[in-house]
């Protein structure tokens, strides 16, 4: 690697600054430093109570994206693209939808999941050769970057508005969050890290808090909730098919004998299962219904 002298604006970087309430982190009990993190996470949590206006116009975008058949899409490098694709990928589970609607862009390709490869982020091309490749008009191109000046980041963000795509940006650094590449900028500041830097921490909780709330959000909007029920979920394990058996006893009024028969009948989706059980049709009459309704249970009741 060519050794090169740093960006000086990155300095300035609240994710760069000491936490004077961890100055002394080299000499405290195990006790303390968990005390202590306890505290500084409750300002992540603070910070992205306080966008949550940015967070619901992002929202409003991504839902009318995949209304239209568009995609979400998740980029960014290191701890930030880890977690656009933890949640890329916890979507088809939680709400049944496809793996090609929610999808992530990671720095470095998909080896640097799973081991770091910090040189990847600052790879601009490479981010501009994978959204001409996988991002299209229409689509919704969240860059996450906790410092805001990520080149992966900016430069798919500033390719995905060429090809006429929404964008979003999500950091934590407010003076550096880049308002010009995004459409919406979300920008929670949580302050200076535990360990100086160290941008998997708060700037990682807080980013997660943001994500999570993306998803869920856009999907209730969507109607792959019912009411606060994950009728949607894909029972593949044990767990979930207990629980896919629990919504449709529940919401669709049955005994257990009739959750189990409805949801055999139903291939195992559960919002399909609890439309049969509330309005007598057969699978077929059911999936019409709720195809007819957007795939949302909630609109297939008439509610």
């Amino acid at each position: 690697m060519r050794w090169m002298a740093p960006r000086p604006r990155s300095r300035r970087l609240a994710t760069e600054q000491a936490n004077r309430a961890s100055s002394r982190l080299h000499r405290m009990t195990a006790l303390e430093i968990a005390r202590l993190m306890n505290r500084e996470n409750r300002r992540a949590v603070a910070a992205v109570g306080r966008v949550a206006g940015p967070i619901a116009a992002a929202v409003d975008l991504i839902v009318a994206s995949l209304r239209r058949g568009g995609r979400l899409i998740f980029a960014g490098a290191g701890t930030s693209g880890r977690l656009g694709v933890l949640e890329a990928a916890e979507c088809p589970p939680t709400f049944g939808t496809p793996p090609s609607r929610v999808q992530a862009l990671m720095a470095g390709g998909r080896a640097s999941v799973f081991r770091s490869r910090e040189g990847a982020e600052d790879d601009a091309a490479a981010a501009r050769r994978a959204v001409r490749a996988r991002v299209r008009a229409g689509d919704v191109l969240v860059g996450v970057s906790a410092s805001g000046i990520t080149p992966f980041v900016r430069a798919a963000l500033a390719e995905a508005r060429r090809g006429r795509a929404a964008t979003v940006l999500v950091a934590c650094n407010p003076q550096r969050s880049g308002r010009r590449l995004a459409r919406v900028v979300i920008a929670p500041s949580p302050g200076p890290e535990v360990l100086a830097g160290s941008t998997r921490l708060k700037a990682g909780t807080a980013t997660k808090l943001v994500l999570n709330t993306l998803t869920t959000a856009s999907m209730a909007r969507l109607g792959r909730v019912y009411r606060n029920r994950m009728v949607d979920l894909q029972p593949r394990s044990r767990k979930l098919v207990a629980r896919a058996l629990g919504l449709v006893e529940e919401l669709g009024g049955v005994s257990r004998a009739g959750a189990r028969r409805l949801l055999r009948a139903a291939r195992g989706r559960p919002a399909l299962a609890i439309l049969m059980a509330r309005t007598g049709d057969d699978a077929p009459a059911a999936a019409r219904r709720l195809r007819r309704a957007g795939g949302s249970l909630a609109a297939a009741l008439g509610e």
